[in-house]
């Protein structure tokens, strides 16, 4: 039995593999040991290497202690409304990106190519560039403070639309003129035929609109002051608000709590469905 040769190339790309994936976990899991020691601790050397014995209380007082001026919000209506706003923000855009695409693809209108690319332009305009005409716009139509304001203003999308139009363009004509011969309207056509062929492009989109929705924080910010209505970025942002007081000390402890948490769902979505994001970016199944 003769043996193989050691390849110091293949030593070399597992080392670098693994220094790389222990410089993307290893904030995760300082954060994660953290969350198991008292808050005057924390506060006194920052970050922990170990494992403390506050981890169930931390959790605990994380996921069901009320807190706030109302004392209406905990974690579990925190992520409540983190899950709300991803999912209604990743299904908003979804629906919104394919009926521009399939009005630009299919709809031989006069300046359907101009719009387009006003549409894509707008890629360069971050959402803290237009966010205080949202917001006035939103507060004028009696939204803030409402899920319809957290979510409406930022549904549209260009990413989306781009992506959908280039899908729909590699769609074949046959297809196309299949359908109008069988009689098929452009609702039929688009709910019948469209919509199906591009459940791979639907779910990989849904899963980064979903984790862009998730971690939002300014528009949130801005449009809630309700208690009721704190997403899990925005309430750990709460805790460590308390801090600028200077006579109490921060819920450290729950704040790397929720931190973990609020990167959870994310991670799993992302885990659950990875073949489906992969599929949908480089690959149709049409």
């Amino acid at each position: 039995m003769t043996r193989k040769p050691f390849k110091w190339s293949v030593a070399m790309d597992h080392t670098i593999l693994i220094l790389g994936a222990i410089f993307m976990v290893g904030p995760v899991l300082l954060v994660f040991l953290t969350s198991s020691y008292d808050d005057i601790e924390i506060a006194k050397t920052g970050l922990q290497f170990g494992w403390g014995d506050k981890f169930v209380q931390n959790w605990n007082n994380a996921l069901n202690e009320t807190s706030g001026f109302t004392g209406t919000i905990n974690g579990w209506v925190m992520l409540k409304n983190s899950f709300i706003l991803g999912i209604g923000f990743a299904l908003g855009k979804i629906v919104i990106s394919m009926m521009a695409a399939y009005a630009i693809v299919y709809f031989r209108f006069r300046f359907a190519v101009p719009a387009f690319w006003v549409i894509f332009t707008t890629l360069l305009l971050p959402l803290e560039v237009r966010i205080l005409p949202s917001y006035e716009i939103t507060q004028q139509m009696g939204l803030v403070n409402t899920y319809t304001g957290l979510i409406i203003p930022l549904i549209a999308s260009a990413t989306g639309t781009f992506f959908f139009r280039q899908f729909f363009r590699s769609i074949p004509e046959e297809l196309v003129e299949a359908a109008r011969i069988d009689g098929a309207g452009p609702v039929k056509f688009f709910i019948d035929i469209i919509v199906p062929l591009s459940r791979t492009m639907i779910a990989a989109i849904f899963i980064i609109m979903f984790v862009y929705g998730w971690n939002q924080y300014l528009w949130p910010t801005l449009i809630t002051t309700e208690e009721g209505l704190f997403t899990l970025v925005r309430g750990i942002k709460q805790i460590m608000f308390s801090f600028t007081d200077g006579n109490t000390i921060p819920e450290f402890g729950v704040a790397m709590a929720l931190a973990i948490l609020a990167m959870l769902p994310p991670v799993l979505i992302v885990i659950f469905f990875q073949s489906w994001f992969v599929k949908g970016l480089v690959d149709s199944d049409k």
